[in-house]
C-alpha cells in the first residue's frame, strides 16, 4: 500500500486510532529537503506494509494538526504508537536512520 494522504479531517481516524505504528511525514511542496525525504517515505511504506502505516501531511493545506504537534520545521517525521507520538525525526536523513527508528518501535 502506498503512503496515505493525511488531512486535518482524517488524522484522528488514520493515525490516532490506528492499530499499528504510524509514520507521519509533515512536508510542503516548496521544501527541498522534503522532496529528498519523499521517495524514502514511499519506499518505507512498501517495505513495512502490514506492519506500519505511512502517511504524508502537507502543512500548507493542513494547519491544525501540525500546530497541535508543534511542527516548526519540515520535513518532520513523527512516529506514533498507540495514538501517541513516540519519536520525532527532523530534517532530511538517510533511509537507514528511518529504518532504525521504525525497527526500534516495532520491537518495543
Amino acid at each position: 500500500m502506498a503512503d496515505i494522504k493525511l488531512t486535518d479531517q482524517n488524522f484522528n481516524e488514520e493515525v490516532l486510532k490506528a492499530e499499528t505504528p504510524v509514520v507521519v511525514d509533515f512536508w510542503a511542496e516548496w521544501c527541498m529537503p522534503c522532496r529528498m525525504v519523499g521517495p524514502i517515505i514511499e519506499e518505507l511504506a512498501k517495505e513495512y506494509e502490514g506492519k506500519v502505516k505511512v502517511g504524508k501531511m502537507n502543512v500548507d493545506e493542513n494547519s491544525q494538526i501540525p500546530g497541535n504537534f508543534g511542527i516548526m520545521s519540515i520535513p518532520s517525521i513523527l512516529i506514533f504508537k498507540n495514538g501517541q507520538p513516540v519519536k520525532t525525526i527532523i530534517g532530511a536523513q538517510p533511509k537507514d536512520n528511518f529504518k532504525k527508528e521504525i525497527e526500534a518501535i516495532l520491537s518495543s
